[in-house]
Formats: C-alpha cells, sequence, structure tokens
C-alpha cells in the first residue's frame, strides 16, 4: 500500500507516538524513494534513514532532544548525499496541508517575514493582499500520498481516537490520499464516544491493525513512556557507524523480526510493557524509567 517514490506523511513528533510498527513494516518490505514530511521527529525518521527508504526528508527537526543529540544515521545520510534535506518549519507544513483539505493550490502564512527561509523554497510565491496591500507569502498545496500515523483507540470500523496532542495527525489524515493506522487498542464504538468522540472519522482510514506498543521505542500515554534504555541501545549503535548499526539494530530489531508480535519479543514482551507502564506509578517511578541508560 505504500509504493516506492510516495510522499508519505509520518504522524506523531520528537518521542510521542511515532508509527513505528508502521515503518518497522515498511523496512522490512523493502520501500525505497520516499518522500517524508512530518513536524519535528527523531528514531523513525532516522531509522527510515538508516534502512535506505528515504531519498528526500522536509522536516522541521529530527534529532533526539536533549537527551542523546543528533540524530546519526539521518545525519550521515544527509552529509553523504544519500538523502535530499528540504527544511521546513511547522506553520509552513500546516498551511499546506490545510490548503489540500480545503481543495485550494494554496494558502498565504505571514510567519516567515523577516527571515530568510523563503529563499530555501523557490516554490513559494510573494503576492499582495488586494484588500489590504500587504505582501504575503503564499505555501502550495501538501496531499501526501500517504500518512502513517498511530494513536491510542479505534474501533472496528476505523475511527481513532487521540489522547493528549494531535500533533500534525488530524491534518495528515484529512489530507492524504490513503491512510494507515495501527492502534494500541481496537475498542468498542460506544468507547470511542465516551472518549469524547473519534478525532479522525472511518472514512478517512483506509486500513486499521491492532499493534501493542505500536510507537514504540517513542511514548504513547497514557499507556506507555518512552523506552530510554531502548533509545540508549539505538543511539550508540549508530553512533557506530552504518555496519554496527545494521548488525546491533536493523539485523535484530527489523529484518530480524518479521513480525510485530516478534519485535515484542525481542524486547523483553509483557516485562517490558509493565516496566514503560510504571510511569503511573508515581514521580519517582517516573524520574527512575529516565535514569535508565544515562548518556555517559
Amino acid at each position: 500500500m505504500v509504493p516506492d517514490n510516495a510522499v508519505v506523511a509520518v504522524g506523531g513528533g520528537l518521542s510521542s507516538r511515532e508509527p513505528m510498527a508502521l515503518i518497522r513494516a515498511l523496512l522490512r518490505r523493502g520501500v525505497k524513494g520516499l518522500t517524508v514530511v512530518g513536524s519535528a521527529h527523531g528514531v523513525d525518521i532516522d531509522l527510515l534513514c538508516a534502512g535506505g527508504a528515504v531519498s528526500r526528508c522536509a522536516e522541521s527537526y529530527v534529532g533526539f532532544e536533549q537527551d542523546f543529540g543528533l540524530a546519526p544515521n539521518y545525519r550521515r545520510a544527509l552529509e553523504s548525499g544519500a538523502v535530499e534535506m528540504q527544511d521546513n518549519c511547522c506553520y509552513t507544513l500546516v498551511q499546506q496541508l490545510r490548503a489540500a483539505i480545503q481543495g485550494l493550490p494554496f494558502l498565504p502564512i505571514r510567519s516567515l517575514r523577516g527571515t530568510s527561509f523563503p529563499t530555501l523554497h523557490p516554490e513559494y510565491k510573494r503576492m499582495i493582499c488586494p484588500f489590504t496591500g500587504e505582501e504575503l507569502l503564499l505555501v502550495p498545496a501538501l496531499a501526501p500520498d500517504v500518512a502513517l500515523i498511530h494513536v491510542q483507540c479505534g474501533d472496528a470500523r476505523g475511527n481513532l481516537a487521540i489522547q493528549g496532542p494531535p500533533v500534525a495527525d488530524i491534518l495528515f489524515a484529512k489530507a492524504s490520499r490513503l491512510v494507515l493506522a495501527t492502534v494500541e487498542r481496537i475498542v468498542p464504538s460506544a468507547t470511542l464516544r465516551e472518549m469524547r468522540g473519534a478525532h479522525v472519522p472511518y472514512f478517512y482510514v483506509a486500513a486499521l491493525a491492532e499493534a501493542p506498543l505500536g510507537a514504540h521505542p517513542t511514548a504513547c500515554y497514557p499507556f506507555y513512556t518512552y523506552d530510554r534504555a531502548h533509545l540508549a541501545l539505538y543511539h550508540d549503535a549508530a553512533r557506530q557507524g552504518p555496519q554496527a548499526f545494521a548488525a546491533r539494530y536493523l539485523d535484530v530489531f527489523v529484518t530480524g523480526a518479521p513480525r510485530h508480535a516478534d519485535y515484542l519479543a525481542r524486547i523483553g514482551g509483557d516485562a517490558t510493557r509493565a516496566r514503560l507502564a510504571s510511569w503511573r506509578d508515581g514521580d519517582e517511578a517516573w524520574r527512575n524509567l529516565y535514569r535508565e541508560a544515562a548518556p555517559a
């Protein structure tokens, strides 16, 4: 359902609700030439670059924040020229998606005035507003071929409920031609109504699968926090170079785990799920999870 050379919108952001089960599935299929778009991301885009799936990346940020720093595989891919980087910013992405949703060729934006950012984007155009005389920047509509989303709950019809910040997921779902979603739990429709309804209605969703820990090693609150110990292992392997990363990570957790159930077994199964859910036991339990595998 995700062909080579597709434009793929990746849901979630930073260390939360990234669609990692779907990303591992793409890598196992050997998809190539993707253009990935998103807001601010981390291990998801870094892993796609390591697996050779990406040819172009349009993101506002890719990294591991203050905890582990730069994204090693992503950085190598850009420096080598294997991946073309298109610097983006969050609000231009929002307006581009809104234009696609509304069936418009473009929308105006003010937030880049006074910056050199437009010089990086020759596709942006300027116009004088016929009503105010103000100069505005126009950003073109963006309708991704596929959106990959992981959320907390969905029902059998494909309705999706997001707990916590939606990031750009709702916009991605509405603007994209195809939406593939995983959820922590498939629940009765009545349960979604009790959760204040669906944020993404079923008619946007082409396929839905239940994938517990489907965002791992990123967080999916309230089910689990992000797995700092696993990310430390990932980042250390990535820093050692492509061959070490392939041997220590890709061969173990991606190609070496052909099904999601195999991946769950590799990361520790129910014991890991319980450990990452322990953040709910109080402040000290939450802090202990973030003390794991502290960087040297």
